[in-house]
């Protein structure tokens, strides 16, 4: 699936002055030329121009609307999106990896005490003893 990325940039309002250009018109046309070739060199492609309204605070209380030109900018994601075909594990990778598992599991259980570990009889005792001595202390 194809992805996109947007910037959104102000679009310049006056044309600088450039060695050459005389007129407002030309002078304004390379501001906006600049805007785009900047953005173009780090990989944004333009895309459009809009104008869109935006509500600002006029004094203490009161808000009016103004009308923002902005330049639109997209590039292409290039992302690495695992297909479902590559989350299957394959067998043979799956079978090495439960081997080599097993085979250290059975070395360090040789050379370790017998298991130590509570039962789950022990472990539902010990629960309940605990929540009875919460209990015990939020009365008091």
């Amino acid at each position: 699936m194809i992805r996109y990325e947007y910037k959104v940039r102000p679009a310049p309002t006056k044309g600088r002055k450039v060695k050459g250009l005389k007129t407002p018109e030309a002078r304004f046309a390379h501001t906006i030329e600049d805007a785009i070739n900047v953005q173009g060199a780090e990989g944004w492609e333009y895309l459009r121009t809009d104008i869109l309204p935006s509500e600002e605070r006029q004094g203490l209380t009161s808000s009016h609307t103004v009308y923002r030109t902005v330049m639109v900018f997209r590039r292409l994601i290039e992302e690495n999106v695992p297909t479902p075909l590559e989350d299957v594990v394959e067998p043979e990778v799956a079978e090495e990896e439960s081997t080599s598992d097993e085979t250290s599991l059975e070395t360090s259980e040789a050379e370790t005490a017998p298991n130590d570990e509570p039962s789950e009889g022990d472990q539902k005792e010990d629960a309940a003893q605990s929540l009875e001595d919460h209990e015990a202390t939020k009365e008091n």
